[in-house]
């Protein structure tokens, strides 16, 4: 479902803020996989992810989104491929408007737009079916402003716009890093059960390792641009924090220096 061909990317060349951020990246993940995404500070975590979403163009190397080479399409031409949900709960959606208007946004997404009634009966009843299985009393407030909702309730929205076309590809940009220990819990159950309901493959980056190892049948984690471990099947399921770090100081040759996701990993 996507495959990175041999990656670069560097930003300010030729200044004295020449940055690496990917250094020939590789990774290929099959239809259905829930892939996690670790690393440090500055690893090439959301950098890769913006290099999937088009924000800005690769200096070489291919991406290919079910079996499509996209690397030449601008970021608003691979919207139809893609479901995204940012770490700021305020992205993603548009806090004048209406929870059912935000819905009915998303699930219009590349479609064509005509003159009838905005949102159907029908369209309504399954909104609302939708928000019910979320337990967040949603479902009974579907004209209330999304600026109104909290960070998770707004989250949650957000999760279910990106999804509601199952997109060939979901990103998860640390959702749930800006939400408080509880409700981020809640969005990353929310997740798994969008994930796995609707057999979509997603790549869910974060600096939580303890999520990285419970979350998702695959896991990598990015050092300097490029993919350093890639865990999945039996090895995964069986994997502790303490031997994630043995295996990061081993594969990198140096020790994590990431406060954030140090004081995460209890």
């Amino acid at each position: 479902m996507l495959e990175i061909k041999n990656v670069y990317k560097t930003f300010n060349k030729g200044t004295v803020n020449e940055k690496r951020a990917l250094n020939g990246i590789d990774l290929v993940l099959n239809d259905g996989d829930f892939c996690t995404v670790i690393g440090g500070n500055g690893a090439g975590k959301s950098t890769m992810l913006n290099a999937i979403a088009g924000v800005w163009p690769v200096d070489s190397g291919a991406i290919l989104i079910d079996g499509v080479d996209v690397s030449a399409l601008p970021e608003h031409k691979r919207a139809p491929y893609l479901g995204r949900v940012f770490q700021d709960p305020m992205t993603g959606t548009v806090a004048d408007m209406e929870i059912i208007e935000n819905l009915a946004i998303a699930a219009r997404r590349g479609k064509k737009r005509g003159l009838s009634w905005g949102v159907k009966k029908g369209e309504k009843e399954k909104y609302q079916k939708l928000l019910a299985e979320f337990d967040l009393g949603l479902e009974n407030r579907m004209t209330t402003k999304v600026g109104l909702l909290s960070g998770g309730q707004r989250q949650a929205i957000t999760l279910l716009m990106a999804t509601i076309q199952k997109p060939k590809l979901l990103l998860l940009d640390e959702h749930t890093a800006a939400l408080d220990p509880k409700t981020a819990a809640k969005v990353l159950e929310l997740s798994d059960k969008i994930i796995a309901e609707n057999n979509l493959t997603a790549l869910m980056v974060t600096h939580n390792m303890r999520d990285a190892i419970t979350h998702g049948n695959r896991l990598i984690m990015l050092s300097d641009g490029k993919v350093i471990l890639n865990i999945s099947g039996e090895e995964k399921k069986n994997l502790t924090v303490d031997e994630l770090l043995k295996k990061f100081e081993k594969a990198s040759g140096s020790k994590l220096e990431n406060d954030r996701m140090l004081l995460s990993k209890d």
